[in-house]
C-alpha cells in the first residue's frame, strides 16, 4: 500500500491572496472590483471562509499574472490536507476485487 504524505501545515490559500494584496498595496475593495467580484467573495476567501473556486482562480491568476493553476493548487493542497482519511479496507477490498 502506497503512503499518502501529508504536510505539517497547510494554509488557506485566502492568506496567501491577502499577502499578494498587501505586497500590491491594493484593498479588497480595489482587488475585488479587478477581479469582478463582490468584495464579500474576496473577503470571505482571506478569512478562511469560502474556498477558491476555478473561475475565481482564473480570475485571480489573471490579476496577478501567475496562472489560476497556483490558485487552484492552493486550494486544493489545503483542501486534501483538512480531509478526512477514508476507510483503510477501500484498498483491501480493491485488491480482493481485483482477483
Amino acid at each position: 500500500m502506497p503512503k499518502t504524505f501529508k504536510a505539517a501545515e497547510s494554509f488557506h490559500p485566502g492568506e496567501y491572496l491577502g499577502d499578494e494584496l498587501k505586497e500590491r498595496g491594493w484593498s479588497q475593495l480595489k482587488f475585488a472590483k479587478i477581479i469582478g467580484r463582490p468584495v464579500q467573495v474576496v473577503n470571505e476567501i482571506i478569512n478562511g471562509k469560502r474556498g477558491i473556486t476555478a473561475p475565481t482562480a482564473k480570475a485571480i491568476g489573471l490579476a496577478f499574472g501567475t496562472g489560476a493553476e497556483v490558485w487552484m493548487n492552493l486550494q486544493v493542497a489545503y483542501d486534501l490536507h483538512h480531509a478526512a482519511d477514508p476507510d483503510p479496507a477501500i484498498a483491501k477490498r480493491a485488491k480482493q476485487a481485483a482477483a
